[in-house]
């Protein structure tokens, strides 16, 4: 199983002060914290894209070159790419250029985003949110097969043979599909045969294997490999010294961004006891010391009938550097041999 981290580029204020960090500096920290998830061993870091005031993570091809320039051997993905309001051709380029920044350690996650607020951003029509992705990823799918394109579409001027360069590094640049609850969502991935990454931000894990399986079944059915039919899961998580100083330290983030969302879509504030349950044995986040999460994530793996890869989104945490960076070295140090042991 791959272990990793996503991070949003979330800028909250601290717990205690109420004082948010410089822009400047959260993003410093933030290719420090791929820095210490390289030198800990762990095998993938991923930087989601959003468009709004509480992330820095609008552009992450530019986030993710840099953290290239600083790691050696952890490979860097989106998380996800909102490939409905983007140029497939454009993000195609981007991200083969940091393939051949990082010599070969480049993936994307696509997927259609779980806010609304690049569609009007980029003048786009959020009543054809799903076939405006299904267009754009069919291109860029197409984009990975041959260097001249000649495609055309409803959304996208046609393409007539075409050069699209750079090229990537890998003969082939690895392509996940990001996915929330939707059925169709994981059928389609199955029907591409592509592997699945599923955003699992409550309730349990026991919820999804059911769509879990709706992917398998398709994707065999289609004709693919059950090899390359992998499933991942991103997760909220934080590893501390002991269970109560994880939810501790997770917490006031946590809680402060769900209220924020909260409010723009009509939910009742979130309370100490629902975070507590959700961290909880039969919860879906991987918060904890090192057993407890990687006990955690063992169940998770085995309630979804295996899984190939599981991040931890952490940057909800509002934390300090030196604490986040402590996460991310007790994930690599002691959860991932764990985990690792009771998988080979």
């Amino acid at each position: 199983m791959e272990i990793g981290i996503d991070s949003f580029a979330a800028i909250l204020p601290d717990p205690t002060t109420g004082k948010r960090p410089s822009a400047t500096d959260r993003m410093a920290d933030l290719i420090g914290e791929v820095e210490v998830a390289d030198r800990a061993g762990l095998d993938v870091f991923g930087i989601g894209e959003h468009h709004r005031a509480e992330f820095l993570d609008s552009a992450p091809a530019i986030i993710l070159a840099a953290a290239a320039a600083r790691t050696s051997r952890i490979r860097l993905t989106s998380a996800v790419t909102v490939l409905s309001a983007a140029d497939p051709v454009r993000v195609f380029q981007e991200f083969a250029t940091l393939d051949l920044i990082s010599g070969g350690r480049a993936e994307i996650v696509a997927g259609r985003g779980s806010f609304g607020e690049a569609f009007p951003l980029f003048g786009l029509d959020p009543r054809n949110y799903d076939d405006l992705f299904a267009e754009k990823l069919d291109l860029f799918l197409k984009l990975g097969e041959a260097t001249e394109i000649t495609w055309d579409g409803r959304f996208r001027p046609a393409l007539a043979g075409q050069g699209v360069f750079p090229r990537p590094h890998q003969p082939r640049l690895p392509i996940w599909l990001g996915v929330g609850g939707t059925p169709e969502s994981f059928a389609r991935a199955g029907m591409l045969g592509l592997p699945l990454m599923v955003a699992i931000i409550g309730g349990t894990f026991e919820r999804f294997r059911p769509l879990v399986d709706l992917y398998r079944e398709t994707g065999l059915s289609a004709g693919h490999s059950p090899d390359a039919l992998a499933v991942g899961v991103h997760a909220m998580g934080f590893v501390g010294e002991t269970d109560t100083a994880a939810r501790d330290a997770f917490f006031p983030g946590w809680a402060h961004l769900t209220a924020t969302i909260g409010r723009e879509r009509g939910w009742a504030r979130p309370t100490r006891r629902q975070f507590d349950a959700l961290a909880d044995p039969e919860g879906a986040f991987l918060i904890g010391d090192p057993a407890t999460v990687a006990a955690k994530m063992l169940h998770a793996s085995d309630a979804l009938g295996g899984v190939s890869r599981i991040t931890f989104q952490m940057s909800t945490a509002a934390l300090e550097t030196a604490a986040m960076k402590r996460s991310i070295e007790l994930l690599g140090a002691e959860v991932a041999p764990i985990v690792r042991a009771a998988r080979q």
